[in-house]
């Protein structure tokens, strides 16, 4: 069983009280490492290590020596590629074409995107005239903003890991990340590749462990931290914002989402089909961008939820590293439970199920594995839980349509604004839609298309502030007006 330690100061440590907890296999249930809980001491001692890289050999760097050093990390990524691909399938069980098309190479573009961004992004710069006529030249400078807490999720581990910690370090900040306590792996093996590119030691820190009354307690709560950026839950959001209240840092958020599908009659019909399928079940289901709610036009309505039935019915189950298998596990008993729970109020609800509804039956070595079946529902009003709550599951209730007044009014009726898919042949159509939804992100007939130099973030409950090219700028770093007189 592999041993996983905590990364501070360019060594990986265990920790003073000896405290460990297991990391548990989604695909069978199986114990596959023991990890090391970070305390308050090791909080501390990572807080500390950022402080002082900051003041050492990192802070002295240029903006382009600091930045090839990012290239050559996501060099590294891409020499280990097939270490950080197992990795990610051991953490989360999802299949090896995810890995190796989508997360693993993400993860290996945000150093190199953030690291451009930041070395070709202007300052603004104004003339003030002055009443001798002589004037005054402004110019904004930008500096790294401190210690930055990361929280990481467990859907996406790396991918939206270092979706913070690159943009962070091309800033110029130093980071202590605490991933999730369901997906260690692949952070921890970053501390390998820092160190074998030579980022100055204490720059990236790692420390394992829990929320309250644990590694993320202790770090939302550092006097020493100067900003904490975490994607997750609402809950915890929450939590974490009046932890930093206290301190009066910045926090950037990127919570849940209840995002709509919307399909028109006149959409590319196979095209939609293929892309609410992937919305609504891909990493099975658990993407804070995934479609929960689907909205199809009442020409096409049957025939939809009929061709969508097909294909949610021929995925196929089984372990990541299988070719061909394309539908993994849940992340945690836990979540499974959550879950089914959901897939029960549906059906107690009122919901004609379509497909699915409860959990696959599996090979022997498979069974004590986190599965359920991807599931569609029709027949609910908008008023039940599965269509109000965020599920993080692979499942969607589809209702039809009439008109763009109407499904307007649906899908703006949420408390999350994260995401939406418009599916039409409209371009006037698409064009109205885009303006009158409120969330952060609109796709027309695609979903997960990303340009990292665009803004990433949500509305409403589903976050605060953007990420993404000089919007994640203006939150890793202080901006500072220099006012010269000519």
């Amino acid at each position: 069983m592999r041993q996983v330690q905590n990364f501070i100061d360019g060594q990986f440590t265990g920790s003073a009280s000896g405290r460990r907890f297991d990391k548990v296999a989604p695909v069978d249930g199986t114990v596959i490492a023991s990890i090391a809980e970070a305390g308050a001491a090791e909080v501390d001692a990572a807080v500390l290590a950022a402080r002082a890289a900051l003041k050492g050999e990192w802070g002295r760097l240029g903006t382009d020596q600091r930045c090839d050093l990012l290239h050559g990390v996501a060099d590294e990524i891409t020499r280990r590629f097939d270490d950080f691909v197992a990795a990610e399938m051991a953490d989360t069980g999802q299949p090896h074409h995810v890995m190796t098309h989508a997360f693993i190479p993400r993860g290996a573009a945000n150093f190199k995107v953030f690291a451009d961004v930041v070395k070709n992004v202007p300052t603004e710069s104004f003339v003030l005239p002055t009443p001798d006529g002589a004037g005054a030249l402004n110019y904004g400078l930008r500096r790294p903003k401190g210690v930055i807490a990361v929280i990481a999720p467990w859907n996406a581990p790396f991918l939206l890991m270092t979706w913070k910690v690159g943009p962070a370090l091309a800033c110029g900040n130093a980071v202590v990340v605490k991933p999730s306590e369901e997906t260690p792996l692949t952070t921890t093996l970053l501390g390998e590749v820092m160190n074998k590119v030579g980022i100055p030691k204490g720059v990236f820190n790692v420390i394992h462990g829990f929320g309250p009354g644990s590694a993320g307690e202790f770090l939302t709560r550092h006097s020493g931290v100067d900003a904490i950026t975490f994607t997750g839950e609402t809950g915890t959001g929450t939590a974490i914002m009046k932890a930093a209240a206290e301190g009066i840092r910045d926090v950037s958020f990127e919570l849940g989402g209840k995002n709509a599908g919307i399909v028109f009659a006149d959409a590319d019909f196979d095209k939609a089909v293929d892309g609410i399928f992937r919305s609504a079940f891909l990493n099975t289901g658990q993407v804070c961008l995934g479609t929960e709610r689907v909205y199809v036009q009442r020409p096409i309505f049957d025939r939809f939820v009929a061709a969508l039935k097909a294909r949610v019915e021929g995925v196929t189950f089984g372990r990541p590293e299988t070719r061909g298998v394309d539908y993994g596990p849940l992340i945690s008993a836990e979540h499974k439970q959550k879950v089914l729970s959901y897939y029960k109020k549906a059906v107690d609800e009122g919901a004609t199920l379509v497909t699915g509804g409860g959990v696959p039956e599996m090979p022997a070595e498979l069974a004590g594995g986190h599965w359920v079946q991807p599931t569609i529902w029709t027949g609910l009003p908008e008023t039940a839980s599965v269509v109000r709550e965020e599920i993080f599951g692979p499942c969607c209730h589809i209702r039809p349509f009439d008109t763009e007044t109407e499904v307007i009014a649906l899908a703006n009726a949420n408390d999350y604004g994260l995401s939406t898919t418009i599916w039409t042949t409209n371009l006037a159509c698409a064009h109205r839609m885009a303006a009158a939804i409120e969330v952060g992100i609109v796709w027309v007939n695609s979903w997960f298309l990303r340009d990292l130099r665009t803004a990433f973030g949500g509305s409403k409950m589903s976050g605060i502030g953007r990420e993404g090219g000089v919007h994640s700028l203006e939150f890793y770093t202080e901006t500072s007006n220099v006012c010269i007189k000519l």
